[in-house]
């Protein structure tokens, strides 16, 4: 940035104009950032069994195909490594080490995706535990006022609970 350029920014804001924030996403209009909806505006944010099922399917096909294929190209690689090496052909190593690292950066890979699967299905149990749990607190506070309401009087009369009924406490 250009000294003149900063010197004129700062007039800018020292002139009483507005700081504006930019993000780096384009609005799809009606409050909403992708698959995630802004809680102020539109309600709460909502990952649905789908979602999650998907991002977790994903994962565990992307772990079958490096297990079905991107795993069988080590035992050759060693045993091409060993053959070179044995022939005094010092590729023999070199070809070894990038087994060796090929072998280290799969396996890196393949727990990454196996983690991310399995986040997803405990994720899963863990939502569904909560609104499980959620929904018994809220089935015993229905109960709670049930037992208040037998004791009340109707809605806009005066309670009679722990009187004679005729104003009078009971002793």
């Amino acid at each position: 940035m250009a000294w003149d350029e900063w010197e004129h920014l700062k007039a800018q804001a020292a002139g009483g104009q507005s700081a504006h924030m930019q993000l780096n996403h384009v609005d799809g209009g009606g409050g909403t950032y992708g698959p995630y909806v802004l809680p102020g505006k539109t309600g709460d944010l909502k990952v649905g069994h789908g979602d999650l099922v998907k991002i977790g399917s994903a994962a565990h096909h992307l772990y079958d195909q490096l297990w079905n294929k991107a795993r069988v190209a080590t035992p050759s690689s060693d045993s091409a490594a060993g053959d070179l090496s044995q022939q005094g052909f010092a590729l023999g190593a070199g070809l070894q080490h990038v087994s060796n690292r090929w072998e280290e950066q799969l396996k890196s890979l393949m727990d990454a995706c196996a983690q991310i699967s399995n986040h997803m299905q405990v994720t899963k149990a863990v939502h569904q535990n909560d609104e499980n749990y959620i929904q018994r607190q809220m089935s015993s506070i229905d109960a709670l006022d049930d037992g208040f309401d037998e004791r009340v009087g109707a809605p806009g009369k005066k309670n009679h609970y722990g009187s004679d009924g005729k104003g009078k406490k009971k002793e």
